[in-house]
């Protein structure tokens, strides 16, 4: 079998950790938080490119698009993990943020690497979301290459959507066939070719910047409140209460008295208590400035 990555910097291994096997666990450590400490000044030099990527997925998301993301593997289980915070943490619907991971559900629990080998099912998963125009498509390959990203964002292109491709190596495939390519060169790591490690960390990274970038230039926070989220345990209730008083100065019987009659909605809950309103008046009041909050408030 010939090696097809060889030159791929990820794959590499770093004559530093050759002896990991032969060193106390304290030491091993420390080399390891050495290494991963690089990671942010990997992504720091990716920002300009990270910023534009976020820029044009905004925009299609404000007419009504989709972001989805596709990764194998690790980069496949960090797009999934990415999406499915968006719900609790911005209040979206689960369709507006979707994770797609070579192999399907059970690979995220366990491992399906072949998977990843397969362009026409990449292609098929972008097919059966019926991606169009106003969607962005991220595609999430450590070294570049995997095939079934690459069909995932050929699909995506041909059917006009947005496309970014992220990966941990420069030059990659994934960033010629992507409209926004960002690359985050890590370098090798610790464990020669196990990119759930550094590359994994970085990946993580943008996909935060990404999902909560995109959601604060949609509204989804007032400040840097997590205005929109969804009060589905007793400690997010308790963060929608502390976010009413902060905002509106508003004691805790006048800020859950609120919170209650907007049925758990802080946005409501603040506009009833700055603007003097009940519930509907105040969604009405939302409604009619895009569900901006900030401009609710002064409007």
């Amino acid at each position: 079998m010939i090696d097809p990555l060889p030159e791929l910097s990820t794959e590499q291994s770093d004559p530093r950790y050759s002896q990991i096997d032969r060193l106390p666990t304290e030491q091993i450590a420390r080399l390891m938080n050495q290494a991963d400490a690089a990671v942010p000044a990997a992504v720091a030099a990716a920002v300009p490119a990270i910023s534009a990527a976020i820029d044009a997925i905004a925009a299609r998301m404000a007419e009504g698009g989709r972001l989805l993301y596709v990764g194998a593997g690790t980069s496949g289980r960090l797009a999934v993990l990415d999406a499915s915070e968006c719900p609790p943490t911005f209040g979206t619907d689960p369709s507006l943020v979707q994770g797609v991971i070579a192999g399907g559900p059970d690979a995220l629990t366990r491992s399906v690497e072949g998977a990843e080998d397969d362009p026409e099912a990449g292609a098929a998963a972008l097919k059966d979301l019926e991606v169009g125009p106003l969607d962005s498509v991220v595609g999430v390959s450590a070294s570049g290459r995997a095939p079934f990203v690459l069909g995932a964002l050929a699909e995506a292109a041909a059917r006009g959507a947005l496309t970014v491709g992220l990966s941990c190596n420069a030059g990659a495939p994934l960033s010629a066939a992507a409209e926004h390519a960002v690359e985050v060169v890590v370098g090798p790591e610790v464990v020669t070719g196990s990119t759930r490690l550094k590359a994994g960390t970085a990946q993580k990274l943008v996909l935060n910047m990404i999902s909560t970038i995109s959601m604060v230039k949609l509204g989804r926070t007032y400040g840097n409140q997590m205005i929109e989220m969804s009060a589905m345990n007793s400690k997010l209730a308790g963060r929608a209460l502390r976010m009413v008083r902060d905002i509106t100065g508003a004691d805790q019987e006048t800020a859950g008295a609120a919170l209650d009659a907007a049925g758990g909605q802080a946005k409501i809950a603040v506009l009833m208590i700055q603007h003097g309103l009940d519930a509907e008046a105040a969604r009405t009041l939302l409604e009619s400035h895009g569900e901006r909050l900030s401009d609710a408030l002064s409007g």
